[in-house]
């Protein structure tokens, strides 16, 4: 398993079309279970509703761990796409 922190820098933190162009990239990644963690609150990611329901906002450190397939490579890709639009 691969994670990384990351602080929320969006003002609007993590929102309806953020959060759906993030399930989006997940997608591409078959074989890999992206969880975002906020507290002691954990979620798939690809569930978008949940995601929303976790009440991220800036500021917010979360921790997204990756599991399954080419771990490294799909941790690196969502890292960076939460550097770009969070």
């Amino acid at each position: 398993m691969k994670s990384f922190d990351y602080t929320i820098t969006d003002p609007v933190g993590i929102h309806a079309r953020p959060a759906g162009l993030l399930v989006k990239e997940i997608k591409k990644f078959a074989g890999a279970t992206v969880t975002v963690t906020k507290g002691d609150k954990s979620v798939n990611a690809l569930k978008l509703m949940a995601l929303m329901g976790m009440g991220i906002k800036q500021g917010d450190t979360v921790t997204v761990s990756v599991d399954g397939e080419n771990e490294g490579e799909v941790a690196a890709a969502i890292e960076s796409f939460f550097k770009s639009n969070f």
